[in-house]
């Protein structure tokens, strides 16, 4: 069986779409998916699965739909995917010292060409780069106000969320404790 994580997007903030971890895991395991575990109430999921990704975020956004009343949009990758993802961290310092401000943006969709080049606009005094499908944003003064003004999806090109480096390794040491994928 391989692993899986699954990263929930626009969920449990400020009191609106409340998804509770444990029900997220009661509708994981009702999919079939096993051993499901989260971290933090912002929809990060771990578990073990026979079943694609991509097919699994299909499954657990019409099963979260039909369960809490709203539609969201889960980004799923492999167990082999995320670890590629800790490994190529291209700011590691900047994560060893400034954890929370060291952030790795995941999309459905590969993000388009030009996403790299507006982010950079968008923003200036951000490091930006890319690897793979992730999109890494490294804010060495902390987040800024055209951070939030900025429009990800549109810029990436396809629904997109993002977790700071802490997140990023603790659902790394997840997948390794429970020896998944």
């Amino acid at each position: 069986m391989a692993g899986a994580v699954v990263l929930l997007r626009g969920i449990n903030v400020g009191g609106h779409r409340r998804v509770p971890m444990a029900e997220l895991r009661e509708v994981a395991r009702s999919l079939g998916l096993n051993d499901p575990r989260t971290y933090v109430a912002s929809g990060n999921l771990v578990f073990g699965t026979d079943i694609r990704p991509e097919d699994v975020a299909s499954a657990l956004e019409r099963a979260i739909e039909h369960r809490f009343g709203f539609p969201v949009d889960v980004i799923a990758r492999s167990a082999a995917d995320w670890r590629a993802y800790v490994d190529s961290n291209p700011f590691p310092e900047a994560a060893r010292a400034m954890p929370k401000w060291v952030w790795m943006f995941l999309s459905k969709k590969p993000p388009r060409e030009q996403a790299m080049e507006e982010l950079a606009d968008a923003a200036p005094g951000l490091r930006v780069e890319r690897a793979g499908d992730a999109i890494w944003i490294h804010m060495p003064d902390g987040a800024s106000k055209a951070m939030l003004r900025i429009k990800w999806d549109r810029v990436i090109g396809s629904p997109s969320t993002s977790r700071n480096w802490r997140t990023v390794e603790t659902i790394g040491r997840m997948l390794e404790e429970n020896q998944i994928g």
